[in-house]
């Protein structure tokens, strides 16, 4: 097999239909804290804005520019990141880097569904679009933290 056949692979219709729905999309006008996020490699970029109350994630807007695997990872984490903690978000991002890097299991839910990017473990090139979303989340909560102690 070929490598480009084993990229068409990866690109799977699941991915594809995730990728192309990808909720809250829309920025939000005041946000409690925001966060950009670029990949070097590709150069694939997710902005994140959030509110927070009481510690969780209470409204959520994604800006995402991101190749069909950094989609479909937005889609899981927007269907997903409303009512959810830091402590959530780190966990999720920490088991979808170990399932990339390192052959770890898929996360936990309520990320479980970033299991279908399992094939992306291949292509370490992937791997920083893939996290954006989540990387982009955890930036834009301590900006939101900074913010009120400010």
């Amino acid at each position: 097999m070929t490598a480009d056949t084993d990229l068409i692979k990866l690109y799977s219709t699941r991915i594809l239909g995730m990728a192309a729905d990808i909720p809250h999309r829309e920025r939000l006008e005041m946000p409690d804290g925001t966060a950009k996020r670029r990949s070097p490699l590709c150069g694939s970029t997710v902005t994140v804005d959030l509110n927070l109350e009481d510690g969780k994630i209470s409204a959520f807007g994604q800006d995402v520019k991101a190749c069909a695997l950094g989609q479909a990872a937005a889609s899981v984490v927007g269907h997903n990141i409303i009512g959810l903690a830091e402590t959530d978000v780190q966990s999720g991002r920490d088991q979808l880097a170990a399932m990339l890097k390192s052959g770890g299991p898929a996360p936990d839910a309520p990320f479980d569904g970033l299991g279908v990017l399992g094939p992306a473990a291949e292509y370490k090139n992937r791997h920083t679009s893939i996290l954006l979303t989540l990387d982009a989340t955890l930036d834009a909560i301590a900006d939101a933290r900074n913010a009120k102690t400010a």
